[in-house]
């Protein structure tokens, strides 16, 4: 009985806890903020805590590079589809040779080829996403002679 009541009131407390906690919709930002850059504090939505505020405001245009980048990563993904395809009929194959030596090498090698198709895929995609990062981001970088000052300022 006594494990009865215990079990009860954490449940209780456990549904008193977690049901009152709610989200907030809107944030107030304080002025002069990323978000908010008038004079008076102003509810932002799609935001959840005061510390958004500075994050800069996101961009909802897509350029070209955003839909050439999404096409390749859509082929390359049906790749990766169809090479998991690949393995699993060579699986099914495999298992379906029933010890023929011709059948169960073809099985190993459509099994190879599947997986080297994998690879392929993935290897394509880390490539294709980290020259198109590296090339085209609006990240600024610094230059040579910042660098050198803040060495030379540190001896």
């Amino acid at each position: 009985m006594k494990y009865k009541t215990i079990i009860a009131a954490v449940l209780m407390l456990t549904a008193v806890t977690f049901g009152a906690a709610r989200p907030a919709l809107a944030v107030k930002c304080p002025p002069h903020s990323e978000r908010n850059p008038g004079d008076t504090e102003a509810e932002i939505s799609g935001i959840n805590s005061v510390a958004q505020c500075n994050l800069p405001v996101e961009q909802k245009g897509e350029g070209l590079l955003d839909r050439v980048s999404a096409v390749i990563n859509i082929v390359l993904g049906m790749v990766g589809i169809i090479a998991v395809v690949v393995i699993i009929i060579g699986g099914i194959s495999f298992i379906m040779s029933q010890g023929d030596p011709g059948k169960v090498m073809k099985a190993r090698n459509t099994i190879l080829y599947g997986v080297v198709g994998i690879v392929v895929a993935l290897s394509a995609f880390l490539i294709v996403n980290f020259v198109l990062d590296s090339l085209f981001s609006s990240k600024t970088t610094s230059t040579p002679s910042s660098s050198s000052s803040s060495s030379s300022q540190e001896k």
